[in-house]
């Protein structure tokens, strides 16, 4: 089960290099755009994806000029936000993309793309980044499947970006 689940892992990883790759580096220039600007990065995350929040604030290595994303009112345009959700269309990331749009303040989001029809966080923000997980990857013994890797998978995207808002900073300095 653990070869299986590395192998799922890994091809998770790949998928999302090969297919995000563009995305990765706009949100990256994106974000990047709030500490040169005198700016904030605010960060969100819904549910599992809170999980995000904490590496970026108090991990090892903290995202630069960081700050959860509590509520809109002091945003300004000078500001970028990033909002992770399990998938694009769920109502509370919708809510706060419509907030974001509506005061002006460039985002990024981070989540699944189911496809399905209604309002989606990945057609209002200004990059969206697809975490590619919209269902468990490892099939169990009784037939359903187990292991929904989107913490997993949004960890991964905001190391990538972090790593690449970092490089961005110390070019410019």
């Amino acid at each position: 089960m653990l070869k299986m689940l590395s192998t799922q892992l890994t091809g998770l990883f790949l998928k999302i290099k090969e297919k995000e790759a563009m995305e990765l580096e706009d949100g990256a220039r994106l974000l990047a755009q709030a500490p040169v600007g005198e700016g904030k990065i605010y960060i969100k995350g819904f549910s599992e994806m809170e999980g995000v929040v904490h590496e970026a604030l108090e991990g090892a290595e903290p995202l630069i000029n960081a700050e959860a994303l509590v509520q809109t009112d002091a945003l300004s345009h000078t500001d970028r936000a990033i909002v992770f959700s399990r998938f694009s269309d769920s109502p509370e990331a919708v809510s706060l993309g419509r907030e974001l749009t509506e005061k002006g303040v460039p985002f990024v989001s981070v989540s699944a793309i189911k496809g399905e029809p209604g309002e989606d966080l990945s057609d209002m923000a200004d990059v969206h980044i697809n975490t590619q997980v919209i269902r468990s990857i490892l099939p169990s013994e009784d037939g359903s499947r187990v292991v929904f890797p989107s913490l997993i998978a949004a960890l991964y995207i905001y190391h990538a970006l972090k790593f690449s808002v970092d490089e961005i900073l110390y070019e410019n300095e």
